[in-house]
């Protein structure tokens, strides 16, 4: 058993999950969905992986930032 983190957004109608600790997203029309179909395609990658190195996530915090952008 592996344990992953995940965020979750909405964007337009959809959900957005997303691994943290793996370049792997998924979305869903509830965020429920969404995460049942980020746990169903990070089994899916396992499954095809001999070994695979996670990169560490420790207490995770959701933060905003503010970037100057130039058109």
């Amino acid at each position: 058993m592996r344990r992953i983190h995940s965020v979750t957004w909405k964007e337009d109608k959809w959900y957005v999950a997303k691994a943290l600790e793996l370049e792997i997203a998924s979305q869903g029309k509830t965020q429920k969905e969404a995460l049942d179909n980020l746990k169903e395609a990070l089994e899916l990658y396992f499954e095809d992986q001999s070994k695979v190195e996670l990169s560490p996530v420790s207490k995770p915090k959701l933060q905003d930032l503010s970037i100057q952008v130039n058109a």
